[in-house]
């Protein structure tokens, strides 16, 4: 009986990358990000970004898992909200409370607020993938504190984190963050930023602002 050729082995490898690529590529193309595709697999988002460029190579596990994602089950997923409850979780270090949040990404506060608390176990795709674009542009900076109505709402948010003993974005692992079950391995810290965030809603802000000032309602 003749034994595989290394070659034969090589060859076979490279058939089952691309084919994972393929797989990737095509759900890519149907509007999957990398983080809804990870979540549906259960792998982490920098797993599947690395086959995808093929930085990685598919294991049989990972193939596996990615086997059974489609472009349907990704439209219909929710996902666990481990990942999304952290990343709000960190948002409040920075002075960020749940209503200034759910401005920014237009939902109800009472949806934002269920996630901090842990309320709610799983998340929709776009909900996800929503928070992970605020906090991607707010973990590192604090929240305007230019009246007393915004200090207010940062010093109860930062009241909030240091009660809950919550891990700021520093001390959270971006690798593991949409992984079921991760926990960080720090607490709450006491945390700077780099900057002030931007208005939610700039011409909103001015006019409730200026409200504020004369009286007017």
């Amino acid at each position: 009986m003749s034994m595989p050729s290394h070659g034969d082995a090589s060859t076979g490898q490279q058939a089952t990358s691309g084919g994972v690529q393929d797989q990737l590529h095509r759900l890519r193309d149907d509007g999957g990000t990398y983080r809804a595709i990870a979540a549906a697999a259960a792998l982490s988002t920098s797993t599947v970004h690395d086959l995808a460029s093929g930085r990685a190579q598919p294991t049989p596990h990972t193939t596996r898992a990615l086997s059974k994602v489609t472009s349907g089950s990704l439209r219909r997923a929710r996902v666990d909200a481990g990942g999304s409850r952290l990343r709000l979780r960190a948002l409040h270090v920075m002075g960020h409370g749940s209503a200034r949040i759910a401005r920014a990404l237009r939902v109800r506060e009472m949806t934002i607020r269920r996630i901090v608390r842990g309320d709610a176990p799983t998340v929709s795709t776009a909900l996800r993938d929503a928070i992970a674009g605020l906090y991607d542009a707010w973990w590192d900076k604090r929240a305007p504190e230019r009246d007393r109505f915004e200090r207010g709402a940062a010093t109860a948010a930062r009241r909030r984190a240091i009660a809950g003993n919550w891990c700021a974005g520093a001390g959270l692992d971006d690798d593991q963050l949409d992984t079921p079950g991760y926990r960080p391995t720090s607490g709450w810290k006491h945390a700077t930023g780099t900057g002030t965030a931007p208005d939610v809603y700039p011409r909103e802000r001015s006019r409730r602002y200026n409200r504020a000032r004369t009286g007017r309602r």
